[in-house]
């Protein structure tokens, strides 16, 4: 079938249309692009339908499956990395910079103030309003041109017909003059444009600026020495004396002649106690920066070379304590008072008998290392003392000539309020210990109080005087209280110290110059409980433990230190220390630690839960080798001792890590507290040396 021409058929069919010219240049034209078009796309699709292989960057990381389905949160806030955070403001207030904690979160990245007004608001209506008037102007000064030229027309008539034309189209309703004069029609699908936003309020900043005048400051230097301070006094009483007679001159006569009245004025003492407080403040300010690097150590370091000794540790110096009164007496007694842990007592006396001279009484503090906080000279040596662990203000003090007396920090003056005498039955002999017990049932202070003559006797504070009870006699056979009369005299056991249970309030221990130690009660003046063969020699200390209530410990100065379970009579652990040991102590914090002081100059600590057969610490701690020790004291709370010497001087140390250790707990279990712990640790060495029939009993 043959195709018709398409294009001879167009070419008839179109003949009687005009033609215009260049119309069939323009279609061949198209017809040849849409060839090209056609050629070009078949290559690119044989370019695309090729397979493409995926070129990677060397530096590309290589991930898995699971590292690819993770996803990676990240939390946006609406807090301004940029913003600074260090902002401070001086404050006239309080004299200092402070810093400002509300900083201005917003960061503003892009300003542009547009032109546009929306319809609704009243920028709009009054826009609105300035537009109206001017087309309104505008439509005046039209009306009145073309009422013009509608005159001019009148006047000189249209020649051509397309003048007419167009005076009559300014006459038609759709003509553009016509369009002025009419509003247009409220458009029903108006396109209303609204930024919306929303952002959290920020309180906005308030700046409340107080400020005051600065008070008048003046700078004021002077140097203070010995002279200048007598000028000053100088001065103060001849002020004084100015003001006497300024009193006297303006006091008038009464009643004819009659002496005439004088107001009362202070006395210098009394103005010096003014300064006494601020001086005492001052002072121990001085002395804390005096001794700062000491203070440090005494707070916070720590031995740390205990970790490579393993069991062993060391004694740090801290503080010296000396009073240049007090160089040629011997520290007889030591004593902390249990509510202010930095005050302690140290009695000064002499143990040369050959010797024997004035004594004193010292309160030490160790915030003021350089001078005693109070001081009391006493007649005679003092030889023991002990503070009320109940009333801290009241010190019972034993004397070498057999008084005691009791000391109160809150009176004033140097002399103890209560004083036993000859009358008032003080002992014969020197005392050598004195105990503070619980009030009797009329709530009377009482003590207790031990010497040589072989009285044990308690003393009861009445009113103004000390009445004084013999508890027990005490003789080389056995216990008497009073014996018959006209009976021969036993022969008298001399007591060195003695110690009160800590527990059972009526037994007490006593030990004598003849080596003994003898268990004792209050309700059983004639005989003793017990009756320890401890030492070879004198028996200058005995202590029950704090935590144990079976076990106390003693020393001698047969060179010997034993720790002694009551129920039996022999002994559980033997020391042998190579020197005279002048006293032994406690630990306030552990059943098994004890420290001892011999007259060679050393300090032994002993840990009998670490070792039961050598002390874990023997340090030599005083600088001359004729410098012997005699007492030492632990401190209740702090890790600390002081040691007492025959020069009159008192050093604290502080203990290293190793001997405070604790015991490790083990693993998932906490590690138990309180007193049952330290007695059960006591306890289990006790047990190891126990016969099997005494731990069953």
């Amino acid at each position: 079938m043959p195709v018709p021409n398409n294009n001879a058929a167009f070419a008839r069919k179109g003949s009687n249309v005009q033609k215009v010219p260049g119309a069939k240049s323009t279609k061949a034209a198209t017809k040849k692009k849409d060839e090209e078009e056609a050629v070009e796309t078949g290559t690119g699709w044989e370019e695309w339908s090729q397979g493409k292989a995926l070129v990677r960057p060397p530096d590309q990381m290589e991930l898995t499956e699971a590292e690819l389905k993770e996803e990676n949160t990240r939390i946006l806030t609406a807090n301004n990395p940029h913003a600074p955070q260090n902002i401070v403001r001086y404050s006239f207030k309080e004299r200092s910079y402070k810093p400002i904690n509300i900083v201005d979160q917003m960061a503003v990245h892009f300003v542009l103030e547009g032109s546009l007004v929306h319809q609704d608001s009243e920028e709009a209506r009054k826009l609105g309003v300035k537009e109206g008037l001017a087309q309104e102007i505008a439509t005046v000064d039209a009306t009145a041109e073309s009422e013009e030229e509608k005159a001019e027309t009148s006047v000189n008539p249209a020649v051509d017909g397309g003048d007419v034309e167009e005076a009559g189209d300014e006459d038609r309703p759709d003509s553009a003059a016509s369009r002025i004069n009419k509003k247009e029609p409220k458009v029903t699908n108006q396109f209303n444009f609204s930024d919306r936003a929303s952002q959290t309020l920020n309180n906005p900043m308030r700046d409340r600026i107080c400020q005051t005048e600065p008070p008048p400051r003046s700078s004021f230097s002077a140097t203070a020495n010995q002279w200048e301070i007598y000028d000053a006094y100088v001065q103060e009483l001849q002020k004084q004396e100015k003001n006497k007679e300024k009193q006297k001159g303006t006091h008038s006569h009464k009643d004819n002649g009659k002496s005439k009245k004088v107001m009362p004025m202070e006395t210098q003492s009394e103005d010096v106690t003014k300064w006494t407080m601020a001086s005492k403040i001052l002072e121990r300010t001085i002395s804390q920066n005096t001794f700062d690097d000491i203070a440090q150590d005494f707070k916070y370091f720590e031995d740390a070379s205990d970790e490579f000794r393993e069991q062993e540790g060391t004694l740090l110096p801290l503080w010296k304590f000396q009073y240049d009164k007090a160089k040629t007496l011997s520290v007889t007694a030591l004593c902390w008072n249990n509510k202010y842990q930095d005050l302690f007592a140290v009695g000064l006396g002499s143990y040369d008998f050959s010797r024997q001279g004035c004594g004193m009484l010292l309160f030490y503090s160790l915030k003021n290392p350089a001078f005693p906080e109070y001081i009391y000279p006493t007649s005679s040596g003092v030889m023991c003392l002990d503070i009320h662990v109940q009333y801290f203000h009241l010190v019972a003090v034993g004397f070498y000539n057999g008084c005691v007396a009791v000391y109160s920090l809150k009176e004033e003056g140097r002399e103890p309020v209560y004083k036993s005498t000859a009358k008032t039955g003080k002992h014969t002999d020197p005392v050598w210990q004195v105990h503070w017990q619980s009030d009797d049932m009329d709530s009377n202070h009482n003590f207790y109080s031990v010497s040589s003559d072989g009285r044990v006797v308690s003393w009861t504070l009445v009113k103004n005087e000390l009445v004084f009870t013999d508890i027990i006699r005490l003789t080389l056979t056995g216990a008497v209280s009073e014996g018959p009369k006209g009976a021969q005299a036993p022969s008298i056991a001399s007591g060195t110290s003695f110690d009160f249970h800590k527990q059972i309030d009526y037994m007490f221990l006593v030990g004598t110059e003849e080596g003994k130690i003898h268990k004792c009660s209050k309700t059983y003046s004639s005989q003793f409980l017990e009756t320890y063969d401890a030492h070879s020699m004198a028996v200058d200390t005995v202590k029950w433990n704090y935590f144990h209530p079976k076990v106390f410990v003693s020393c001698s100065s047969d060179w010997t230190v034993k720790i002694w379970d009551h129920t039996i009579n022999t002994p559980m652990f033997v020391f042998d220390l190579q020197a005279a040991v002048g006293d032994v102590a406690w630990s306030p914090y552990s059943s098994t630690v004890f420290a001892a002081v011999t007259t060679d100059g050393t300090v032994h600590v002993f840990d009998l839960n670490v070792n039961k057969y050598e002390a874990i610490c023997q340090q030599l701690v005083v600088d001359k080798k004729k410098t012997k020790l005699t007492h030492v004291e632990f401190n209740p709370i702090h890790p600390v001792i002081i040691v007492g010497d025959d020069r009159g001087y008192v050093t604290s140390f502080k203990l290293s890590p190793n001997l405070r250790k604790k015991p490790k707990a083990k693993k998932g279990h906490e590690l138990p507290k309180g007193p049952e712990v330290e007695v059960a640790k006591m306890e289990k060495l006790l047990s190891l040396l126990r016969e099997p029939d005494q731990n069953s009993g």
